[in-house]
């Protein structure tokens, strides 16, 4: 397996989180299960639903991956779609990211992981932790991934569970109101890291046999 391609599934985490196309598309003032009187409605080709609070458009120039940002909160979400997301999501295993929350909204069945992050990706900064809540389903067809991406100093309690401020007042009442839809021409995963499809099975593969406890495969991946 080529250096460049461990390197690609080491970052991906970090390079999905920080960096990102952002986008919402307007205002509807009512009322959601967590009080908050104001939500944010957007719609996407594969995904339409609704924020709560004030969320902006900053930029919409990939068609399947939208960002938005809430300047008030300091949070940013990112939604995205590929055919593959549990592929997407195996690897994540190898950053720590593991044993799923499972919910079910409006017939979507929906795995909730949760993480951090420091911006930059340096193990040896002083800065606090970026808290990444993943919220990724799988359809028949294609899966739909949304990240919110919880700055440092933001003022709400960005806990890494479902029973925080985090997931109870903004992630659950989101999942509540999401319509997903079957896109056309879906991003193939392979090709969002830049390999061939065979490239790729190759390192699914190796990462099977690391979540089977193979130590071979492990000293591949760290090596």
């Amino acid at each position: 397996m080529e250096t460049k391609n461990i390197l690609i599934i080491a970052v991906v985490v970090v390079i999905i989180a920080i960096v990102g196309v952002v986008f919402a598309t307007g205002m509807l003032n009512g009322n959601n299960d967590n009080g908050n009187a104001e939500t944010t409605p957007f719609k996407t080709e594969f995904m339409e639903g609704s924020f709560a609070g004030k969320v902006k458009l900053v930029d919409d120039k990939e068609k399947f991956m939208h960002s938005y940002k809430d300047k008030e909160n300091k949070i940013t979400y990112n939604i995205s779609t590929v055919d593959d997301s549990d592929a997407l999501m195996d690897i994540y295993y190898l950053q720590g990211v593991m044993n799923p929350e499972k919910r079910t909204y409006n017939g979507n069945e929906w795995n909730i992981y949760f993480s951090q992050a420091v911006e930059g990706n340096d193990s040896n900064s002083d800065d606090d932790p970026m808290t990444i809540i993943i919220c990724q389903s799988q359809g028949e067809k294609q899966g739909y991934l949304i990240y919110m991406i919880i700055d440092a100093d933001s003022k709400i309690n960005a806990s890494l569970n479902t029973y925080g401020e985090s997931y109870t007042d903004f992630v659950e009442p989101m999942l509540k109101s999401i319509t997903l839809k079957e896109s056309k021409n879906v991003p193939k995963i392979y090709e969002e890291f830049g390999l061939t499809k065979d490239q790729f099975k190759e390192q699914m593969d190796i990462i099977d046999q690391v979540k089977a406890g193979n130590q071979t495969a492990i000293q591949q991946v760290a090596g």
